[in-house]
């Protein structure tokens, strides 16, 4: 048995890999990049769910194409050979010279009669490429076609049987033009599908941004609503949800701003109203007390206790005053030129600590523009409380820092402030567990930071390097005089 066929020449193929990675979902993720990720999902679902379907019809339509004119070239090609083998033995000479075989592809004759003893070399070995299915199915008198991947290229392969002669026709026609077809056709596809979910990306984005606008706004009302604007108000929206929002947020601050404006009117009156009997209540008082010699012995005890607890009253009263004038609005921020360090040994002397270290950094300014009065109501409440509930101030240090502002530091030697307390010590009427049982309004720290607050500064405590209490507030460096 002899095998006869057609030289083929295969052109060099290269492979493309896809990688793909899979996306890592963060619980944590902000709504923004949520929606985002949603609309990018779904262009991702929908475009891949439209590039398989396309691509699966496209190619079936292609092969069934080529299947089809395979199958018809491949007949009438063996109607040829059968031809030529009619014309005598010296035909399967001239079998495959005039076939009109594609460029790539190739033939293969098999046969057992006695043409056998004719050999010619037109590349033998090709016949054992073509699928032994095939082969089966044409040896026993029919005729087939089957894809086949032959040296890493795909062909349609076709088998005839000629009966009049027991021989087979076989012949592969190359796939490589269907293969580059639905290659470019896959890359178009790809490439519309990436095209796609960038812009389904960028639109989930501006919309999640058009979405969440709304809520910024309302979130960046309620801060300023927080940190004092109560004028702070939304304006309308066009869309009717989001000026139902709107106007729900507005009248949310319109009834936060009333009730918290009746109650400061309500402590500023109480404050104001209490000033006059007070006033008189201390100066009888005095009186009182400057003529405690013409009294009894344990009178004068219970005359002590009146003493301290009408002047403890009293400063209440001027200390609500300050804050209710404060939460107002109505204290201006006075700034003038003065020796720092001056100043600060003056309030410390006025504030019971006359003889306290004041540690100077020698790069602290010696004057800045400050207002006095704040000043030394937040130097002077922070010794009075070390002084009070600390053991005693024992140093004031003074400092520049990096943010151009200068530090003060009042020290004492007492139990130090717990970390749960270090916050909630500067409201108001607030007491730490070390001043739980002694003599004091509980509002000395909460002015000392409105003040310090008020001047571009803030207040803090922390813990003293050996023990004790650190009160720190800072005041920042203006160079022009306000």
């Amino acid at each position: 048995m002899h095998h006869v066929a057609a030289q083929r020449f295969r052109p060099e193929q290269s492979l493309s890999v896809c990688n793909t990675a899979p996306v890592a979902r963060d619980r944590s993720l902000r709504l923004r990049t949520r929606v985002t990720l949603f609309f990018a999902l779904i262009a991702l679902f929908a475009g891949t769910l439209l590039i398989g379907v396309t691509y699966g019809f496209a190619r079936n339509n292609l092969l069934e194409q080529r299947s089809a004119s395979a199958e018809r070239q491949a007949i009438e090609n063996a109607g040829e050979v059968t031809d030529e083998l009619d014309s005598g033995p010296d035909g399967i000479i001239r079998v495959f010279e005039d076939l009109p075989i594609e460029p790539d592809g190739f033939a293969a004759l098999r046969s057992d009669d006695p043409l056998d003893e004719v050999r010619v070399d037109t590349g033998a070995g090709f016949f054992e490429d073509f699928p032994s299915e095939l082969v089966r199915q044409v040896e026993n008198g029919g005729a087939g076609m089957q894809f086949a991947e032959i040296d890493g290229d795909d062909f349609v392969t076709v088998g005839v049987y000629i009966g009049r002669h027991d021989t087979g026709y076989y012949e592969a026609f190359p796939a490589d033009s269907q293969s580059s077809t639905l290659t470019a056709l896959f890359t178009a596809l790809a490439l519309g599908g990436i095209g796609t979910l960038t812009l389904a990306t960028l639109f989930g984005f501006s919309t999640s941004r058009r979405l969440l606008r709304p809520l910024s706004r309302v979130a960046d009302a309620a801060e300023d609503i927080a940190s004092g604007g109560l004028e702070t108000r939304l304006d309308s929206e066009s869309d009717p949800d989001l000026d139902r929002l709107a106007s729900s947020f507005n009248d949310m601050a319109d009834a936060v701003q009333t009730r918290i404006e009746r109650e400061a009117r309500f402590a500023s009156d109480v404050s104001h109203e209490l000033r006059s009997p007070i006033t008189a209540l201390t100066a009888a008082v005095e009186v009182l007390d400057a003529r405690r010699d013409d009294i009894p012995e344990r009178t004068q005890q219970a005359l002590d206790i009146v003493v301290s607890q009408v002047r403890r009253f009293d400063s209440m009263v001027i200390d609500l005053l300050e804050l209710s004038r404060m939460d107002a609005g109505a204290t201006d921020l006075n700034v003038e030129r003065l020796d720092i360090i001056d100043l600060t040994h003056r309030v410390s002397a006025r504030f019971g600590s006359p003889d306290i270290d004041v540690d100077v950094d020698p790069n602290t300014p010696r004057e800045i523009d400050i207002d006095k009065v704040r000043f030394e109501r937040v130097l002077g409440n922070l010794i009075e409380n070390a002084n009070h509930h600390g053991g005693g101030a024992l140093k004031v240090e003074v400092a520049p820092t990096r943010n151009k502002m200068v530090r003060f530091a009042v020290e004492d030697g007492g139990p130090g402030v717990a970390r749960s307390e270090r916050d909630r010590i500067f409201e108001r009427f607030a007491r730490g567990s070390a001043a739980r049982h002694r003599i004091g309004t509980g509002l000395g720290l909460a002015l000392a930071s409105e003040h310090s607050s008020a001047m571009g500064g803030a207040t803090w405590v922390e813990d003293r390097p050996g023990g004790g209490a650190r009160f720190v507030f800072e005041v920042p460096i203006r160079k022009d005089r306000r």
